[in-house]
Formats: structure tokens, C-alpha cells, sequence
């Protein structure tokens, strides 16, 4: 099939990669003329396990193609994908002025009937408005259907190769074969499409995320009482994910949730409710929930160094989350100006996310491009990310480093007892310090 994906970020680039390793031809759209001029040159502005290597084999093979030009896309395609942001307005609402300015585009664009598939996260009516709005500047038929991301960073590519589910929110027979059609490839274990209507379609990608760092804020509270109560939360999330109506994902304690997906679509969905005289207690008290953990965790270790100044830690983990350079909304990053703010200096390493970390944070922290070089001179290591490689660190080299032997882990990524033998002082999540 002929598709044009409008807007290459994060999902757009992963949606028109994999759609061109599955042979279709896909003209990616974006009126950064710099961003379309590096993928032009095989740069790649996103790290994503197995993205880089999917859009150059796919350019070469001539099915991946990058302009600024919208007219291109529009003449060149069937369908015409809308991957565009929607960043939250200071109110919690949904920023909808790119989708809407691409779909006015598009209409004086049309020549011929398209399909417009909008596939950002927006409000629960969205279809009505963008079908309206193309309606009124064209008299060219085109169909309209909603189809909602569901990619998890780090896995992005895995997630579209191989979905969970694919919504797809039309009540059109013929829309409903096309789209069957586009994502055949990706059904060969069996068929994971879900047909409904555009409505439902919108509010299953809110629904999906807020429930999800439900499930997360949840236990980061529990984390809490278990460290009062003197229980193992480790001990409590083995029980409950045993249980098969909660299953265990989702249930790893830590210093919160971030990115640029479960925030944002909390606070449209909060501001849905509102506008619609639903008030979302759950969605408030999940934010909430969120912004304690990281508070927390923070003060636990400012004010361990309460009494103390010139204090120095090394920081292992910025981004959001492990397999991604996304700093966006990162409890790592929330976590650092927080200690700064308390006269703390830090040596931190990512894997990835170092660059954009040091712009977030004007350069008030120092990088290093070996984690264990962070550690010299430090008072202590924090753990912020789930990276793989900081799962089984050598704990002799890094009690030898740091001025103390002492580790605060947000992430609760090592057994206490071998932590503890290693002699070093452990600090975690729901589970009593060594």
C-alpha cells in the first residue's frame, strides 16, 4: 500500500519504519527541515532498539522516503497517517492545534478520495471535529478512522511488529478491509484486531494509560506503608502478581512514572471529566500518588545528607525509563533538581540520555561515559534507572570508589542481602535499609 505518515517523532518515525519493512510505501512527512535533512542523511534523532537499522535498509530499498512537502504525501498515498503532537496546554487539555492545522492542510490538498488515520493520542471527539473541519475546505470524499498508539518506549518497534492489540475506531465496512489489509503482516500469530467505534477508540488509548500508571502509583504507595510497617514489597508484589485477575505487570515499586505518554494523558483525562462534569478522583489521585513518590525519594536522601554540605553523588540512570534517551517528564530528572536545589553536586551516566538530560538541566550537573567513573570522589551512588547493564554492577568497585560505601535505589534492582555483603549501605524501595 501506498501510506504517508505526517509528523516523524517518536511514533512517527516507528510507524512508517515498520510499515515499510512490511513492503508498503511510505512517504514520512514534517516540516522540520532539519530533522527530514539528517534522516535524509541516515541520521537517526531517536534512540529505539532496532529503529535505526529498519529506516536505513528501508530508505535504500527505496520504500522509506522524507520530505517537508505535504502535497507529496497527500498525492502519493491512500492512506495518510496524522502522528502528530499534542503536548498539554497549561490546563491539562490536549494541545490540538498541529492536528488540526495538518487536517486543514490536507483538505486543500486533496485531489482525490484518501483515508486520514489519526494515530496521537487525542480527546474523545476528535473524529467529529477532523472530519468536519476536512469537510468544510473540500468536497473530495475521504474517509475518516481513529487508531491509537500503543508502543512502549524502549520497545517501540517489537510493540508495532508484534502488537498486544490494534484499535481501529470506524464503523465503515470497506475502512475496516483496508485497514485489515495494512495490518495483515503483523497479525500472523493470530488476528489481535479490535473493531469499534471512533469514540471508544480515543478513549481506549486514555483509558489504557491512566490504568496503567494506576497500577504503578499504587504500588509506590504500597512501597511506602511496607517501609513503615516493616514489610518486603518485593515479597507483596510476588503475591499479588500471582494472583490471575491483576497478573504482574506494572508492579515494580519505584520513584514514579514519566515520559511523554502517562502524565499527559492523565491530565487530558482529569480535564475531559471536568468539562463533561465527570470529576476523575482515581486520575487525580494517581497524579498526585506519582508526584509524592518522587518527592519522597528525594527527601529520603537529602535528608540523609541533612547535616552535611559539599555533598557529591553519582547518579546512575537519566532517562525516563531504560532503552530510551527520552528525558521528557523523567522522575530521574525531577529527582536530580530536587537535590540540586539542596546545594547537592552530581556525576551522573546514561546510557543514552546524557545529552538531553544536560540540556533539561542547563548543565548543572556533570556526564560521564562510563558509570563507574561517576563514582570517584562520590558520598553515594543513586540508582534512577532500570538500565540492564546497572542490574550486575561489580559492588567491590563501587564500595571502593565512593567516599562511603552507600547506594540509594530507586529502582530496586539489587537483593539487599548480596548488597549487604559487598559491605555497602542499601537504601531502597518498600523494603527495610541494610
Amino acid at each position: 500500500m501506498k501510506v504517508c505518515v505526517v509528523g516523524i517523532g517518536y511514533v512517527g518515525l516507528v510507524t512508517a519504519g515498520c510499515l515499510a519493512e512490511a513492503g508498503n510505501n511510505v512517504v514520512c512527512v514534517d516540516n522540520d527541515e532539519n530533522k527530514v535533512a539528517a534522516l535524509k542523511d541516515g541520521v537517526i534523532p531517536i534512540y529505539e532498539l532496532g529503529l535505526t537499522e529498519i529506516v536505513k535498509r528501508n530508505e535504500m530499498l527505496g520504500r522509506l522516503h522524507f520530505t517537508t512537502e505535504l502535497k507529496q504525501g497527500v498525492d502519493d498515498s491512500l492512506i495518510i497517517f496524522l502522528v502528530v503532537g499534542t503536548p498539554p496546554r497549561p490546563d491539562g487539555s490536549a494541545d490540538m492545534s498541529a492536528v488540526f492545522a495538518v487536517a486543514g492542510e490536507i483538505a486543500e490538498y486533496l485531489s482525490e478520495y484518501r483515508i486520514i488515520v489519526t494515530k496521537s493520542t487525542v480527546p474523545v471527539g476528535t473524529h467529529k471535529k477532523v472530519t468536519e473541519l476536512i469537510r468544510s475546505k473540500t468536497e473530495v470524499a475521504f474517509d475518516y478512522v481513529s487508531n491509537p498508539e500503543f508502543l512502549k518506549e524502549g520497545s517501540a518497534v517489537e510493540d508495532f511488529m508484534s502488537p498486544d492489540r490494534i484499535i481501529i475506531g470506524t464503523d465503515n465496512p470497506a475502512m475496516m478491509e483496508i485497514m485489515k489489509q495494512l495490518y495483515s503482516p503483523f497479525m500472523r500469530r493470530g488476528n489481535r484486531i479490535l473493531f469499534m467505534d471512533a469514540a471508544s477508540a480515543e478513549m481506549t488509548k486514555y483509558a489504557a494509560n491512566v490504568m496503567l500508571a494506576t497500577r504503578i502509583s499504587f504500588m509506590n504507595q504500597l512501597a511506602a506503608l511496607c517501609e513503615k510497617i516493616g514489610a518486603d514489597v518485593e515479597l507483596v508484589r510476588q503475591g499479588l502478581g500471582r494472583d490471575s485477575r491483576i497478573g504482574p505487570a506494572f508492579l515494580f515499586p519505584g520513584i514514579g512514572f514519566g515520559g511523554s505518554c502517562f502524565p499527559k494523558d492523565i491530565r487530558a483525562m482529569i480535564h475531559t471529566g471536568d468539562e463533561h462534569g465527570v470529576e476523575m478522583t482515581v486520575a487525580k489521585a494517581v497524579q498526585q500518588a506519582n508526584a509524592d513518590s518522587q518527592e519522597r525519594f528525594a527527601k529520603r536522601i537529602a535528608d540523609y545528607f541533612a547535616d552535611r554540605k559539599d555533598v557529591v553523588l553519582a547518579v546512575w540512570g537519566l532517562a525516563f525509563k531504560a532503552k530510551t534517551d527520552d528525558v521528557r517528564e523523567s522522575p530521574a530528572i525531577n529527582c536530580i533538581e530536587k537535590l540540586l536545589d539542596k546545594g547537592i553536586k552530581i556525576r551522573a551516566y546514561d546510557p543514552e540520555a546524557a545529552c538531553g538530560a544536560l540540556q533539561v538541566l542547563d548543565e548543572k550537573i556533570e556526564t560521564f561515559d562510563n558509570g563507574y567513573d561517576a563514582l570517584d570522589g562520590a558520598d553515594a551512588l543513586v540508582i534512577l534507572t532500570d538500565w540492564q547493564e546497572f542490574r550486575n554492577p561489580d559492588f567491590e568497585i563501587i564500595a571502593g570508589k565512593l567516599k562511603k560505601p552507600l547506594i540509594f535505589d530507586g529502582r530496586n534492582l539489587y537483593d539487599p542481602k548480596i548488597v549487604n555483603k559487598a559491605g555497602i549501605e542499601y537504601h531502597s524501595i518498600g523494603r527495610a535499609s541494610v
